[in-house]
């Protein structure tokens, strides 16, 4: 495999973690066992265009944190870690794990149109996803015909909540929102 469509990143290496070349990971994907359970994984180094497999030896969440702590076969001292920062952690695409009902893959969220629900407007286009407390869709909007020209792109952070994302539909490649009052200004 070595087109993106066939990865599915699942985390980010920020650094070393110690002396004996643990990585610190943070997450892409809500589900621990990608970090915790033994096994192939793939890593895309910065730079690189195509994905090496790694095997993950061992890994745990360190609270307070919301990181990975990561032990990668090969990888036994910190200037090793070190060397792989901003590295990408990658799964196959067809390693993807099954959802609940309600439950979205980020990746197939990422570019769907936004569109408001009460008119049918296009108003922008889901460009990042933020994790908080509830996840944040970050929409980028078209802007309106007869606006004035802005430097940038204008953006927008929408709660990803059932009351304000009523509708996501994979199909017709949109989500429908119903947002409150000064939501989108």
């Amino acid at each position: 495999m070595s087109a993106q469509s066939d990865w599915l990143p699942i985390g980010r290496i920020v650094g070393p973690h110690g002396l004996h070349g643990e990585v610190r990971v943070y997450p892409d994907s809500d589900f621990p066992e990608r970090f915790e359970q033994p096994g192939k994984r793939w890593l895309l180094k910065p730079g690189a265009t195509q994905p090496e497999s790694i095997k993950l030896i061992k890994g745990r969440f360190q609270d307070g944190k919301g990181l990975y702590i990561l032990k990668l076969a090969g990888v036994n001292h910190r200037h090793q870690a070190e060397a792989l920062r901003d590295a990408q952690l990658l799964v196959a695409v067809h390693d993807r794990l099954p959802l609940e009902p309600g439950e979205f893959h980020v990746g197939d969220l990422m570019g769907l149109a936004v569109i408001l629900q009460a008119t049918g407007d296009s108003i922008g286009t889901v460009t990042d996803i933020y994790r908080a407390g509830n996840d944040l869709l970050e929409v980028t909007l078209t802007p309106s015909p007869d606006a004035d020209p802005q430097p940038s792109p204008r953006t927008v952070l929408i709660p990803f909540v059932e009351a304000i994302v009523p509708v996501v539909d994979l199909t017709r490649q949109c989500v429908e929102i119903t947002p409150p009052g000064g939501l989108l200004d």
